[in-house]
């Protein structure tokens, strides 16, 4: 497995809509490795492909949401393959949200809720669940880099320009 380069913003190739997988293969399991090493390396709780530069319909999460006795995060790796969201809810909740393709960058989203989603495991079994909380957050928002979008797409002009504006200062003062 391999740590692969994260794309960041203003990089068009997040504006890119991902291709469907037609075959969950040895190199689509490769890729799911590969991401997950990535999102881990990171550190980041989900990471859509096109996010490393390869345009398919692919996410891979971990909410680490638990704590073993030692106090580590307990791993739950989870990888959707051509996920679709159905019947969003019309109840909004609001996540503050930050993304690996604009690192160190944090703004409040509302989203749905709730969501039903289908999508296939790395093994292609068929899936349909409904995710409620920061697994339906989380889900809409690697979905979104799926359709080309960025979190920061959800914001108002005001609060995207001064975000970005606080990264191009961080990117120079890095530099």
């Amino acid at each position: 497995m391999a740590v692969l380069p994260i794309i960041e913003v203003p990089d068009p190739r997040l504006r890119t809509v991902s291709t469907p997988v037609a075959e969950v293969d040895d190199a689509t399991r490769t890729l799911i490795g590969d991401m997950f090493d990535t999102m881990y390396d990171a550190p980041g709780i989900g990471l859509a492909a096109i996010q490393v530069g390869v345009p398919k319909r692919i996410v891979v999460m971990d909410l680490q949401e638990e704590e073993d006795e030692d106090g580590k995060p307990i791993r739950a790796p989870r990888v959707f393959i051509n996920p679709e969201i159905l019947d969003p809810a019309e109840d909004l909740s609001v996540y503050t949200e930050g993304c690996l393709s604009v690192p160190d960058q944090y703004a409040d989203v509302e989203r749905p809720a709730r969501c039903r989603v289908t999508w296939l495991d790395e093994q292609g079994g068929a899936h349909d669940e409904i995710f409620e909380g920061l697994l339906a957050t989380c889900i809409q928002h690697e979905m979104d880099h799926l359709e080309g979008v960025v979190f920061l797409d959800h914001l108002s002009r005001l609060k995207r320009d001064m975000i970005l504006k606080k990264l191009a200062k961080a990117r120079k003062a890095a530099a």
